[in-house]
């Protein structure tokens, strides 16, 4: 399958007009914003944005808790500093868009901003920003 086109908003309730283009700005000295933060109350679901399968949950590092997904195309879709991940979550689970994987919250280097989920798309070439993709949803 060809990577996604156009994918489910990742956080319930939440729409892409609601999301800032935040992707590839200026993180500390050496890195950037490979992703968008998507801003709710803590305990918001955080839902599969794609069809897939759950490759890693796990927490550490940057995004805290943290689970990831292997999409179409081949694309790795990343879902950040969640408070929780859903019950029985593991990894090998099948997942489609809309599927809840957590909960929003502040874990990883997000502890002491606003809760919220960063989402990144990983493909072969690296880092995709999700924005456009989220929106073509919409329409």
């Amino acid at each position: 399958m060809p990577p996604s086109a156009a994918l489910a908003p990742p956080v319930q309730g939440v729409r892409a007009s609601r999301i800032a283009d935040t992707f590839g700005a200026p993180r500390g000295r050496d890195r950037t914003h490979a992703g968008v933060d998507v801003f709710a109350p803590r305990g918001t679901p955080v839902l599969s944005a794609t069809r897939g399968i759950v490759v890693s949950v796990r927490e550490g590092g940057l995004g805290g808790k943290q689970v990831w997904v292997f999409g179409p195309g081949g694309e790795r879709h990343y879902y950040a500093h969640l408070d929780d991940w859903r019950e029985g979550l593991e990894t090998g689970d099948l997942v489609a868009p809309g599927d809840p994987l957590g909960k929003v919250g502040t874990t990883g280097n997000a502890r002491g901003t606003p809760p919220h989920l960063h989402y990144g798309v990983y493909g072969k070439d690296g880092a995709r920003d999700p924005l456009p993709l989220l929106k073509a949803y919409a329409r």
